[in-house]
């Protein structure tokens, strides 16, 4: 396959941006996205050229390291990673418009990169649990009804890419930050910071000057690990009930 490649080229967060074109050949249908980003850098560094610089870490569509933009789609045109989009969902021929994830409280570094440490903050915040240290407890200690344990699986999915915030037109973290609330709230475990959690991690996601979240549903369209929309009704209900308390003491 050959394809033109229009790569958003940044030097540094000061710095002011621009696409820039290239072209790149040879291309299998069979390498994944950032095996043909690995081609097109090989060929730059052969030329004296500085290389793309771009997020990536296992490969493997679990660490949530990789996050790129493709023809306007978080993650390209497939429900998947970067890591795990291969080139045969392109044509020969084609023009690939490749940018960072865009939002105000993920400003560039270099190129495709994003600082995220937003993420980061917003777990420090209330993404733990309180628990004793020492042996590991009993498995059946704690019982945890079917229902409670499927919920919390499925929200501990998330990976932390950030796709929801950069297909969200207001730039809002709501998918992210119901889901790390949803997982530890629905478990017994999490119930000692129940209240707490969630106030104080919707707290540090205003904090950090994500947008407000209308109910767009674009996050949970391209979340790839399918995060549901309704995680963020759920949050939403566990934060009213946690105001209402905070207000009685």
């Amino acid at each position: 396959m050959k394809l033109t490649l229009r790569v958003w080229r940044q030097k540094n967060a000061d710095a002011e941006g621009a696409m820039s074109t290239y072209e790149v050949d040879g291309i299998s249908p069979d390498m994944s996205f950032l095996e043909m980003l690995d081609t097109l850098n090989e060929e730059l560094i052969l030329k004296g050229e500085d290389p793309v610089a771009f997020d990536h870490d296992c490969r493997e569509g679990i660490c949530g390291a990789c996050s790129l933009v493709i023809n306007g789609d978080a993650h390209g045109p497939e429900r998947t990673t970067t890591c795990q989009l291969h080139m045969r969902s392109f044509r020969d021929g084609d023009t690939i418009d490749i940018e960072p994830w865009r939002a105000a409280a993920f400003p560039v570094v270099k190129d495709l990169v994003v600082d995220r440490s937003a993420f980061d903050r917003i777990i420090q915040a209330g993404g733990y649990i309180t628990a004793p240290t020492g042996a590991a407890p009993e498995a059946h200690a704690t019982p945890v009804p079917k229902p409670d344990a499927d919920f919390a699986f499925e929200h501990a999915e998330c990976i932390g890419c950030g796709a929801c915030v950069a297909a969200c037109p207001n730039g809002a973290a709501m998918l992210f930050t119901s889901a790390k609330v949803n997982h530890l709230n629905v478990l017994p475990q999490g119930a000692p910071e129940r209240e707490t959690r969630v106030l104080d991690m919707v707290a540090q996601m205003d904090a950090e000057g994500f947008g407000g979240c209308t109910l767009a549903g674009e996050c949970a369209t391209a979340c790839p690990k399918g995060i549901p929309l309704m995680s963020i009704t759920n949050m939403n209900k566990e934060w009213l009930r946690a105001t209402r308390k905070a207000g009685k003491r």
